[in-house]
């Protein structure tokens, strides 16, 4: 049987893509590596993607008219490499219809908060802010809406009397790893089954 092929978006340092890819390069994943495709010139994960030999590409947003158009180029190239999922790890775009509805249930992205609460930009300072105890970290499928895809796990994180924005979001930060490379882990062996929304894992 063939392994799934991961590809990935991503805006930033590329943390979360390392993490995730080099548990598939390294066997402990099973699936097989597909392209990194970013929408910032300077991000991180670029450089993470040329190190591990990966095919990567910059696409600059501004050079489309719209969402959907910048979507649709790099759905081609995704469709070129046979994707069969897509991680968003740190991509800070929100994806175009057009583009969640080819790849329905096989876009995992990870949020820094126990969804449904905090969804959006600034989850660990709007966590702090309103008073919660406890925080954490989501993974879940994409829709059309914003953090509001099935629920595939979540890791809760307290929040202590000490923390600042950064101590928390770094110790968010250390569980979103361990849940997102799960979440990638378990699709590709085909043990996630959604289920209206609820995602069951088998």
């Amino acid at each position: 049987m063939c392994k799934p092929v991961v590809s990935f978006l991503s805006s930033g340092r590329g943390m979360l893509f390392s993490s995730v890819a080099r548990r598939i390069q390294a066997g402990k994943i099973r699936a097989q590596l597909g392209i990194l495709i970013s929408d910032s010139r300077d991000a991180g994960a670029l450089l993470v993607a040329q190190e591990l030999g990966m095919e990567s590409f910059f696409i600059d947003p501004g050079d489309f008219k719209d969402k959907r158009d910048y979507d649709k180029s790099f759905y081609k190239l995704f469709k070129k490499v046979n994707t069969d999922l897509v991680v968003c790890a740190a991509y800070l775009r929100i994806l175009s219809p057009f583009f969640v509805k080819r790849f329905r249930n096989r876009i995992i992205n990870i949020h820094p908060s126990l969804l449904p609460s905090f969804p959006g930009m600034q989850s660990q300072r709007r966590a702090m802010e309103y008073g919660v105890t406890i925080t954490g970290c989501t993974s879940h499928f994409i829709d059309e809406g914003i953090d509001t895809g099935p629920i595939i796990l979540q890791s809760p994180v307290q929040i202590l009397d000490t923390d600042s924005i950064d101590t928390l979001s770094m110790r968010i930060l250390k569980e979103e790893y361990k849940v997102l490379t799960e979440s990638v882990r378990l699709f590709c062996e085909g043990k996630l089954r959604i289920v209206g929304r609820r995602v069951i894992v088998r």
